[in-house]
């Protein structure tokens, strides 16, 4: 159908297992709970929406082609596809995980996993070594995600996928910042691919999804049980939402990504910013590492104000931006990771990473970048 990035957005591979008679343009919502028999053992191949809807196997086709993977199952929540990827694991499996992560799968991790039976291990992925030191013969899996949230640490995907496949274990990349416009972990030798779709892939703030997308048949038809047993699929209106979503995602993350670029900038300049974290920077330590192996570095940044006044009277004085939490869509959002996103990793390790009263994190949209920046600037002023 095409091969580039931009077409397979929109038509996926253009082989698709279900074909639409109606050859509708915008493929069709089918917002039904069942399917009905043909007649004593003859299916149409759906059944119940639980298990498969004809809605949501067209976007994870498309989702699939995107990642480079053999298959996708979509998730009702990012959140979602995280738990189910770690319904993998037995008790008494060790998982080594990147410390410097979405706070609510440290949450889940501490509070669920561990419980469980898991044993985890937070490490600093950016050192290959440090996670070579943490192998165990328990050990099942690498869990990682870069850029990093919020700390925008970049992780070698090559460097991991290597010990990965040297001591046979998974590899597993949360992709949600850089999109796999920007990013293909599979290609670089992952396993699991994990995505919050809320984020650059639905791109408007108006819908909560997830997505685990697997390089192996066994892994696939492993994630496919757990989402049909446990039940946490991504609702068909959801993902006609997503799928509308991703037909924009290059155009979106190439113009929000540029928005960054200049706000980074910006924001490095200003006196009361101490330190930006943006992985578009030059002097940003891990650069070099995620132009090898991304083609972007998105629109995500984090920066540490000089006070905490300072951060306080930011929060409270933009206009445009909103003060909320999330990230990847059209609207700029700027989120106090210490009481958003954040608040339950423990704080040991949030002072450790960086996670203070002064740290800010900016999903910059698609607005003008003159009127980001203008309105950073006179919150800034007060």
């Amino acid at each position: 159908m095409g091969e580039h990035f931009e077409t397979r957005c929109i038509h996926g591979s253009g082989e698709h297992s279900f074909e639409e008679q109606t050859h509708a343009v915008s493929f069709p919502l089918y917002q039904t709970a069942t399917f009905g028999h043909l007649g004593l053992g003859r299916s149409s191949g759906f059944d119940y929406t639980r298990e498969k809807n004809p809605t949501r196997q067209r976007l994870e086709e498309i989702m699939t082609e995107l990642e480079h993977g053999v298959d996708t199952v979509a998730f009702a929540s990012g959140m979602a596809a995280v738990s189910a990827c770690f319904e993998l694991f037995s008790p008494g499996d060790h998982i080594i995980c990147a410390e410097d992560l979405y706070g609510g799968t440290n949450r889940l991790l501490h509070t669920i996993s561990m419980k469980n039976g898991l044993q985890v291990d937070f490490v600093d992925t950016t050192s290959l070594e440090q996670i070579r030191e943490r192998l165990t013969p328990a050990t099942r899996a690498i869990y990682i995600e870069t850029p990093s949230n919020p700390m925008m640490r970049v992780t070698d995907l090559r460097g991991c996928a290597a010990i990965a496949k040297e001591h046979g274990l998974l590899l597993i990349a949360d992709n949600t910042f850089l999109s796999p416009y920007f990013q293909n972990p599979i290609a670089l030798g992952a396993d699991i691919v994990i995505h919050s779709g809320s984020k650059f892939i639905s791109g408007h703030n108006d819908t909560i999804a997830g997505f685990l997308t697997s390089a192996r048949q066994d892994l696939a038809d492993r994630i496919r049980l757990i989402a049909k047993t446990t039940g946490g699929m991504l609702a068909p209106f959801d993902c006609w939402l997503a799928m509308r979503g991703l037909k924009t995602l290059p155009i979106r993350m190439e113009r929000q990504q540029q928005n960054a670029r200049e706000v980074a900038r910006w924001l490095g300049a200003q006196p009361g910013i101490e330190q930006v974290f943006y992985t578009g920077l030059a002097d940003h330590p891990g650069y070099a590492l995620n132009l090898s192996q991304a083609r972007g570095c998105g629109s995500m940044l984090s920066f540490r104000t000089d006070t905490v006044q300072t951060a306080h009277r930011i929060l409270n004085g933009v206009r445009l931006i909103t003060f909320a939490e999330s990230l990847g869509g059209t609207e700029s959002l700027i989120t106090y990771p210490l009481t958003q996103t954040h608040p339950d990793v423990p704080e040991q390790m949030r002072l450790r990473l960086g996670i203070t009263d002064r740290l800010l994190r900016l999903s910059v949209g698609l607005e003008h970048v003159d009127d980001i920046i203008a309105d950073l600037g006179q919150a800034l002023e007060g």
